[in-house]
């Protein structure tokens, strides 16, 4: 019965990762898509002055943040396996001290 639970939570742990990845790579899609709108949009009203930098920068800054959540804070270290691997080693010291 406990592995039954633990394959249901592992699946539910995948099918959200999934769909977290997904929600990712539609908002990479639309960024890239809008950018290439405000691009167009400002070469052909205002050719002068390059606005679309401000909106190009403020976007891709969503993106990155996106990008972080996703996938970054497990290339960086700071998932669930850190959290826990960091409560054993102070279980670990808290041992060592008595």
């Amino acid at each position: 019965m406990d592995s039954n639970n633990n394959k249901e939570e592992r699946y539910l742990k995948a099918q959200k990762r999934v769909k977290d990845i997904k929600g990712f790579y539609i908002h990479l899609f639309v960024t890239v898509f809008i950018i290439s709108i405000i691009v167009s949009a400002n070469l052909i009203f205002s050719p002068s002055f390059h606005w679309f930098w401000f909106a190009t920068i403020g976007l891709l800054a969503g993106l990155i943040i996106h990008w972080i959540v996703v996938f970054g804070v497990k290339i960086l270290g700071f998932d669930k396996s850190w959290e826990d691997k960091k409560i054993k080693e102070f279980i670990e010291k808290e041992k060592q001290n008595l």
